[in-house]
């Protein structure tokens, strides 16, 4: 059996609720309220256990907060392995105002965690026996720019493959300096590591060129509503965004990343997993707050999907 890891270095605790307006100074009332463990790694192994895989997960945890993300996890069949912090877990909030059918994200930047604390982890990375190593989400406070760089070499070095996805400078470091299996930026993203705009017909060719420079093997980069591209070293491969009711956009990303790593843990072909990651983070949007994907959602895009070829 494929095993999967989950790299869940910032977790948060995510809250979602409606409102019908949005208002500076006053009171905005909310109601239809939602709590899941979140942050990147942890919506990952959410998704594959959805999807019927298994996974483990490694994630840092402090304070009442990380006793409560910890609690929330414990129903889910997914195997946890937890390295204790000081500070506390983050607790990140969405709004989705009805009147207008917007959504407001409010997310903290986690805490501060020591080397000595991020130590563990690395020693834990070292030893597990795992064909897929996922990391996905934000650094905290404190963490080296440059530390899924360490984490990618560790993985690679011992033949699995290491796949990432994150942004800003952590993402910067990992394109510039590693040797990933697959990376997965936003365009947003990507155009800020490039340092320049794209337009749509120059994403593939930029992520080819960077395929190139051996940072990864595959580069996925969503373009939200215009679908998502996968580049490799000899291929481009573009797919058009799957018409779905959009109630939040909140771990389509996650949502993506699970469904690739997932299916090709199956023993789906690259095409085929990309066109599975696509109908997983469209299956996210149509689910309200932070609740993922779900797995009817999901299979049924997919069919229609590949039918319509």
């Amino acid at each position: 059996m494929t095993k999967i890891l989950c790299l869940a270095l910032n977790p948060a605790i995510d809250i979602s609720s409606d409102a019908e307006v949005v208002r500076h100074t006053h009171k905005t009332r909310t109601h239809n309220q939602q709590q899941f463990p979140g942050g990147g790694g942890i919506n990952v192994a959410r998704v594959i256990a959805t999807l019927g895989g298994t996974c483990e997960l490694m994630f840092l945890s402090g304070g009442a907060t990380g006793e409560l993300l910890e609690a929330m996890l414990k129903p889910l069949p997914i195997v946890e392995k937890t390295f204790k912090i000081h500070d506390p877990v983050r607790v990140a909030y969405a709004v989705h105002e009805t009147s207008t059918n917007l959504e407001y994200r409010f997310v903290p930047e986690g805490p501060l965690v020591t080397e000595a604390e991020l130590a563990p982890v690395f020693e834990a990375i070292a030893a597990s026996d795992a064909d897929y190593v996922v990391a996905s989400g934000s650094l905290p406070r404190g963490a080296p720019d440059d530390t899924y760089v360490r984490l990618a070499d560790i993985v690679t070095k011992k033949g699995a493959r290491f796949v990432l996805d994150t942004s800003g400078p952590s993402l910067a470091e990992a394109l510039s300096r590693s040797k990933m299996f697959l990376v997965k930026p936003s365009l947003g993203e990507f155009e800020a590591f490039l340092g320049r705009k794209l337009s749509h017909e120059e994403v593939g060719a930029a992520a080819q060129a960077h395929v190139h420079t051996g940072a990864a093997q595959y580069i996925a980069v969503t373009l939200g509503g215009d679908g998502a591209v996968l580049a490799s070293a000899d291929r481009i491969i573009r797919l058009p965004a799957i018409d779905v009711p959009v109630n939040s956009a909140t771990g389509a990303g996650d949502s993506f990343v699970a469904g690739m790593v997932w299916s090709l843990s199956e023993g789906f072909e690259i095409e085929e997993a990309f066109r599975f990651a696509q109908a997983a983070g469209a299956a996210a949007v149509m689910t309200p707050g932070t609740e993922l994907c779900r797995r009817q959602d999901v299979t049924e895009l997919y069919e229609r999907e590949r039918q319509r070829g």
